[in-house]
């Protein structure tokens, strides 16, 4: 069996949420009788491990806990309680732009982006050119990103994020923006990552046929708590008989 490079250990997340506050409310809350936001727990007590070369989806409605999980492997954020081992060099594309300077070009970019990741100068020098060619963005690369729209900030940011030599790769949603060539292509490229069976990728997304396609198993994650863990088939049956709830 491979080693586990992300070990989740009975971790819960809480959040300060912001009350809902009426004119009553507001004195108060100014003399510090009452407080302007309350715990909300966003995960609870949840234990998981993930192996290295697995390909696992996380599946829930919106609120589940899923970006939190993502933020919590990337070390964005960090567990309340509980304990969190993530091993490997880590290449998160959660937001589409995070990580990228508005008024820099493609080019450069690539570079910030690259630097971020913890590339040398001399890894991504090597790998610009396969980066842009797979983000097929040639014609837009001395612009600032600024000007690019959302589709574009996914695939370049798609593009740096498979590119790099990342040993955990972390995707929350962001192929549900651009064209269905790029998502296809992108898609192509993950079996790819998947089949060579080195990197780890954790794939946060509602499509059951994108999570079935590509992900060994898939954990279902409920009111923050994670409720089952199994085959993508499996899962999205339980998934799909979960209460309808408004948000």
């Amino acid at each position: 069996m491979k080693p586990v490079v992300t070990k989740f250990s009975q971790v819960t997340k809480i959040y300060p949420v912001q009350q809902e506050r009426t004119l009553k409310d507001v004195i108060p809350q100014l003399l510090r009788l009452k407080p302007w936001a309350v715990p909300q727990a966003s995960l609870k007590d949840v234990s998981f491990e993930i192996n290295q070369g697995e390909s696992v989806g996380i599946v829930g409605r919106n609120g589940a806990g899923k970006s939190t999980t993502l933020k919590l492997i990337a070390g964005v954020t960090y567990p309340t309680q509980g304990s969190l081992e993530v091993t490997g060099r880590i290449a998160p594309l959660i937001e589409l732009t995070a990580g990228f300077h508005h008024e820099l070009n493609g080019f450069e970019n690539i570079f910030l982006n690259g630097a971020i990741l913890g590339m040398s100068r001399r890894e991504i020098e090597a790998k610009v050119t396969q980066i842009v060619d797979f983000s097929e963005l040639h014609d837009y690369m001395y612009q600032p990103v600024k000007r690019y729209s959302t589709g574009m900030f996914m695939r370049l940011g798609f593009s740096i994020a498979v590119h790099t030599s990342a040993d955990i790769l972390l995707i929350d949603e962001v192929l549900a923006v651009g064209d269905d060539y790029f998502q296809q292509k992108s898609l192509d490229r993950l079996e790819k990552i998947r089949q060579d069976g080195q990197v780890t990728t954790v794939f946060v997304s509602h499509d059951q046929r994108s999570v079935e396609r590509f992900c060994d198993r898939s954990l279902l994650l409920v009111d923050g708590q994670l409720v089952a863990a199994g085959p993508p088939a499996q899962i999205f049956k339980q998934y799909h008989r979960l209460p309808n709830k408004s948000f």
